[in-house]
């Protein structure tokens, strides 16, 4: 059997960045994704400033592709609102594999199944052994559910679902466009521009209230798809892939002894906006903090609004959840 001192289980951003915050401090840390990287990964892909501040990245570091927006289009009701802002657009594809390459942390490709807390120390399938553990494997994380199950239980209402599809195109519009509410939706729709050619689209809202309607994601998408061909030329391919994970809902326990939560794993996702990159980010960052320090685990300072949680964030949170959980807003969101 293995021994290391930290094994985090999930390299996506929450994982990477817990990772490379414990080699920093010298740890000796242990990565376990089910997928080898780089991977595909549906996402808008979108990134704040926060974000690069967290990562303490300069644009001209990155060495993928990175598309900077200076304005966000806001449709309401039929509406149009600019909003000038500093924000960017990343593939998942090559973002996530860099994050984790970047941490210096060796990744072990293995489908966690069995999680055992025993005498201080956890043991993954009878193969890997440690101390801490981070579990920042998503929505259907495998250490929230071996040793969390018990004492968290998910806000139904707080659920999304998304169709979303990310291909080459040759765009003409290098602004993000997002559409609030249409027909109904409670959520919204986006366009996303992203460099050397790419673009991802997508549709999402509250399952909850989408089943209570008896609305199905699909007939969103299919309007969305009919609005991007009208405004702006492009043909959407019709093969969207889904998927749901949770908004934040204030103050559940994300630590049971030396085992942490991070990310969708922890359900961080911002009320407003349904952003997870930075709040998985964050959220890794300081269960790393945690570890090497011996302190709490606190998500204070990871936000839960990507509006900067004023009254624009309160309304946009409203018209989604109708105040499901326990939400409350912290500082950060759009630069502008």
């Amino acid at each position: 059997m293995r021994h290391v001192d930290v094994i985090v289980v999930g390299g996506g951003p929450a994982g990477a960045a817990a990772a490379e915050r414990l080699k920093t401090a010298g740890a000796d840390v242990l990565v376990l994704d089910k997928e080898r990287f780089p991977r595909h990964k549906l996402c808008a892909g979108w990134i704040t400033p926060q974000v690069m501040a967290d990562l303490r990245l300069e644009e001209s570091a990155y060495p993928h592709g990175l598309l900077s927006f200076r304005r966000l289009h806001f449709h309401v009701k039929g509406l149009r609102l600019g909003v000038p802002c500093v924000q960017h657009s990343i593939r998942r594809f090559e973002f996530d594999a860099w994050l984790l390459d970047r941490s210096g942390a060796e990744c072990v490709q293995h489908a966690v199944r069995d999680i055992r807390a025993e005498s201080g120390y956890y043991e993954i399938d009878g193969i890997f052994r440690c101390r801490h553990l981070i579990g920042a494997g998503g929505t259907s994380c495998p250490v929230r559910r071996s040793l969390f199950g018990g004492a968290l239980s998910r806000t139904r209402a707080l659920q999304t679902v998304t169709l979303e599809l990310e291909f080459a195109c040759d765009w003409r519009d290098a602004d993000c466009h997002l559409w609030f509410f249409e027909h109904g939706l409670p959520g919204y729709s986006w366009y996303v521009p992203k460099a050397s050619g790419w673009l991802n689209v997508g549709v999402g809202g509250m399952a909850m209230r989408l089943k209570q309607r008896s609305e199905n994601i699909r007939l969103h998408w299919s309007h969305l798809a009919g609005k991007l061909q009208h405004q702006f030329g492009i043909n959407v391919p019709d093969d969207p892939a889904g998927y749901s994970y949770y908004v934040r809902d204030f103050g559940e326990p994300m630590r049971i002894d030396n085992a942490f939560l991070a990310g969708d794993s922890a359900g961080l996702a911002t009320r407003d906006l349904c952003e997870g990159i930075g709040p998985a980010i964050r959220s890794g960052q300081q269960a790393a903090h945690a570890i090497v320090n011996g302190t709490e685990y606190t998500l204070d300072g990871v936000t839960g609004a990507s509006l900067g949680g004023g009254l624009i964030s309160r309304c946009v949170d409203w018209a989604f959840t109708h105040g499901a959980g326990r939400a409350t807003h912290s500082e950060e969101g759009i630069v502008t």
